[in-house]
């Protein structure tokens, strides 16, 4: 993007704001777990991988790219590995993007899932636009709604509010913006976090969960990337991911200042694990501290 475009592309964003158990075995797809009368936001995860995984390990486990199905048609990031993890009868028609690397985004994937509408930052909406372009041409698809995103925009689907918040992440579009997201539906408050190391000041204004801000209002859920594994707090990642002890202070301040305040017995989630960084799913479910507990390929969860 060239200065010129970024500058007048953060002004708009700064108007915007002011206005506004796994063991190699894989999970049955069509094993639903979603409680439909239930007003809660539905979780499922498509993957729980960082870049690092290609395939089934030397252990015989497999992680996906993360990803996730809301509400059952809305995604956040999306790959050719995530196509396969989507229940029958389920029809996503919306993809929010985190950022452009392709462990995340892959615009053919998201059209041959019948996406219609997708949401990204708008610091790289015009390179996504031709991408998608090219995409359709290439798979003779309709071309979907490409719709620019700004920090702090609340975007309302149904009862659903997301609203993208700033993550701490770096890709090779060295003005693009990732983006971690905040859900919304009811009394259920979710946060979203993956790439990012920690949470970002702005993101934690936004969301309410600054303790500075009197006016502040809790999370009740966390899904949260821990790439760098459980001893790897000084790996050369830390300025753009996040290890085991990273969360963990995190809801540690966070129930302090009583900004986060789950419902009883409910877990904060780990995604985005590197194959090289993290033990098996057995060895994570025996070592990780209370509340945290690894996520997997094809879990699902109501917040």
């Amino acid at each position: 993007m060239k200065r010129r475009t970024f500058i007048k592309a953060s002004a708009a964003s700064l108007v915007a704001m002011k206005t506004e158990s796994m063991t190699g075995k894989l999970l049955d797809t069509t094993n639903h777990t979603f409680d439909t009368g239930n007003v809660g936001i539905q979780v499922r995860f498509l993957g729980t991988g960082a870049a690092d995984w290609k395939g089934r390990d030397e252990r015989g486990e497999l992680r996906r790219l993360s990803s996730i199905l809301v509400d059952k048609h809305i995604l956040i990031d999306f790959t050719a590995e995530n196509l396969s993890m989507i229940p029958e009868g389920y029809k996503p028609d919306t993809v929010f993007y985190t950022h452009s690397h392709n462990d995340h985004y892959h615009p053919e994937s998201a059209l041959k899932a019948g996406i219609e509408r997708v949401y990204l930052s708008h610091t790289w909406h015009d390179l996504a636009q031709k991408d998608f372009a090219k995409a359709c041409k290439e798979l003779q698809l309709p071309m979907p709604e490409i719709i620019p995103l700004f920090i702090g925009q609340t975007i309302s689907i149904g009862n659903l509010t997301i609203t993208p918040l700033p993550a701490s992440h770096a890709t090779s579009n060295l003005f693009e913006q990732t983006l971690i997201y905040l859900l919304e539906k009811s009394d259920a408050r979710v946060l979203y976090a993956t790439d990012t190391g920690g949470i970002p000041a702005v993101a934690a204004r936004i969301a309410g969960i600054d303790a500075h801000d009197t006016q502040g209002k809790s999370i009740t859920g966390l899904i949260m990337e821990a790439t760098m594994g459980m001893e790897h707090d000084n790996d050369f990642r830390l300025f753009t991911h996040s290890s085991v002890g990273c969360v963990q202070r995190i809801v540690q301040v966070l129930e302090k200042t009583k900004r986060y305040t789950p419902k009883a017995n409910q877990y904060v989630y780990l995604t985005h694990m590197a194959r090289t960084l993290h033990g098996t799913q057995a060895e994570l479910d025996a070592n990780l501290p209370h509340p945290l507990k690894a996520a997997y390929d094809g879990l699902e969860i109501t917040f």
